[in-house]
């Protein structure tokens, strides 16, 4: 039975998850897909490169008690310390460069390990490179949790839905952006608003990239490279965000049936795709009207079906958000092992 030496750069509310993940399916993963694992990294910038190849202790960790720290000054020693079998980079996103995720994911295949993440940056900046070096290293890239953490987007194309076009993509892939209107619609002010997501550890390290819509314009530069194979970066979106959104208009615009939300949209065309992130009104009927709180969804149009959406519901919880994004990270981990 194969054991896994597992390491997470970035041990924030998803890092955490993914450990609590892990410990709760460690009976499930050994008895049904024939897997054993044991953390032996971790690294912050406030924990430094702590590795022991012969196991962490997970819930002295997620405690908050650190073993000492150990020798390694960068992610090459940190990950040969380890022993790593697997790599977790779930760093926070540079929108402009997406560094340094894309070095740590570029010397973890060069190292030999499987690297796995929810940064957006890495796939925006750096996917052909990185997926190119991973299949020539025999390990997988993979990175479901960058895009509506919780809902299946690229595998289900990948894995599900063979031989199929994108043409279009229409969703609402920025939890954030969902709970500060609602709030707004409910009496809030704007910096309220914003203190409500953050309570719910859905909100970026950095908030501007949620409420200028940055995070929503990065997803759809992601899937525009991967699924629709036509590369765009952040500056090539159109985009809006919802700081400049008045509480007055909003609330009208809920009580009169047509509710803002802040869309994010890709178009196929002759020159290559279209793309733009903006606030919008919904009417009753539109597959984006459904969406309330810190839920996501996301409608395709591709040449086999004429509409496939995909939805996540998240409740009202802090511990929800990083939940449903280390889900991902979990599964991820479960397609590069098998």
């Amino acid at each position: 039975m194969p054991s896994y030496n597992l390491c997470i750069l970035g041990f924030g509310n998803v890092g955490q998850a993914l450990v609590r993940h892990l410990q709760l399916k460690t009976t499930e993963l050994r008895e049904q897909y024939d897997i054993t694992w044991r953390l032996t990294g971790v690294a912050t910038r406030r924990m430094g490169w702590i590795a022991d190849s012969d196991g962490l202790d997970t819930t002295s960790l997620l405690a908050g008690q650190l073993p000492p720290v150990s020798s390694a000054l960068n992610v090459r020693e940190w990950l040969s310390l380890a022993q790593a079998d697997v790599l977790f980079e779930l760093t926070s996103t540079d929108a402009s460069t997406g560094q340094p995720a894309i070095d740590h994911i570029r010397t973890a295949l060069e190292y030999g390990a499987h690297a796995i993440t929810a940064n957006k940056g890495t796939v925006v900046h750096a996917y052909e490179e990185l997926n190119h070096l991973a299949r020539e290293r025999g390990k997988r890239f993979l990175f479901e949790a960058t895009v509506m953490g919780g809902a299946p987007v690229f595998s289900l194309f990948q894995e599900a839905l063979p031989a199929t076009k994108v043409l279009s993509f229409r969703g609402l892939p920025n939890s954030t952006c969902n709970v500060i209107i609602e709030r707004m619609e409910q009496g809030k002010n704007f910096s309220e608003a914003l203190q409500v997501a953050q309570s719910l550890g859905i909100v970026e390290t950095d908030p501007t990239l949620d409420v200028d819509g940055w995070d929503a314009a990065l997803k759809l530069c992601a899937i525009s490279t991967v699924l629709m194979g036509v590369p765009i970066r952040p500056a090539d979106v159109q985009r809006q965000g919802v700081r400049d959104l008045d509480p007055e208009t909003l609330r009208a615009a809920r009580a009169a049936g047509k509710p803002f939300k802040l869309v994010a949209s890709l178009e196929r065309t002759a020159n290559g795709v279209q793309a733009r992130v903006q606030p919008e009104q919904i009417a009753a009927g539109d597959p984006l009207s459904g969406v309330n709180s810190g839920s996501m969804l996301g409608h395709f149009v591709t040449d086999m079906l004429p509409g496939l959406t995909v939805a996540l519901h998240v409740p009202d919880d802090p511990t929800a958000g990083p939940d449903v994004t280390a889900y991902d990270v979990l599964a991820d981990f479960l397609r590069a092992v098998r």
